[in-house]
């Protein structure tokens, strides 16, 4: 004789063995069994172990991310400070109040600038990083990124559309690569 569990399960997954029981020759016991028998298994435990590894690549991914921003950040940052110390003379006493006054307004349109750029969800980082990207136009000539672009679509340099046009897709392909 087989060893009796009782276990306590939501009326939505009940309804699901009730149903799926109803089949000629299927138990609720044998359900049940098929399920544990599943959440045992090795592939089971292949399974979740995937998901844990493709969860933490990418963590590990964004994580990356934000090292490399703060990096930009941190060295920018530092740079602007140096570069400020020295070609920043100092201030009379005479004029230190009134550059004060100075400072004052220039912080607080700075900080309401911040804050619109972030409510705008802008980001001057990526904004940096885009401006300074290079484009394939900075390294190749047109005839040699034509090129390119045909090995990629599999064509040969001369093959092409036979009515020398391309197709809604390959035009929006080749502005993906474009970008």
């Amino acid at each position: 004789m087989k060893p009796r569990l009782n276990v306590h399960i939501s009326h939505k997954l009940s309804e699901k063995v009730e149903l799926i029981s109803k089949r000629p020759g299927v138990t609720k016991a044998s359900v049940v069994e098929a399920a544990l028998m599943g959440f045992f298994s090795k592939e089971f435990d292949d399974q979740r172990d995937g998901a844990l590894i493709r969860r933490l690549d990418r963590l590990t991914r964004q994580y990356d991310r934000l090292e490399r921003n703060l990096t930009i950040t941190t060295e920018t940052l530092a740079l602007f400070v140096r570069f400020f110390l020295t070609v920043t003379p100092p201030l009379p006493n005479a004029d230190q109040d009134a550059a004060r006054a100075l400072g004052k307004e220039r912080f607080e349109y700075f900080t309401t600038r911040l804050a619109r750029r972030l409510a705008g969800g802008k980001n001057m980082i990526k904004d940096v990083l885009e401006e300074i990207s290079a484009e394939e136009g900075d390294f190749f000539t047109p005839e040699e990124i034509d090129a390119l672009r045909a090995v990629r679509e599999g064509l040969s340099v001369h093959d092409g559309p036979p009515d020398g046009k391309m197709s809604d897709e390959e035009s929006s392909q080749g502005e993906a690569v474009d970008e």
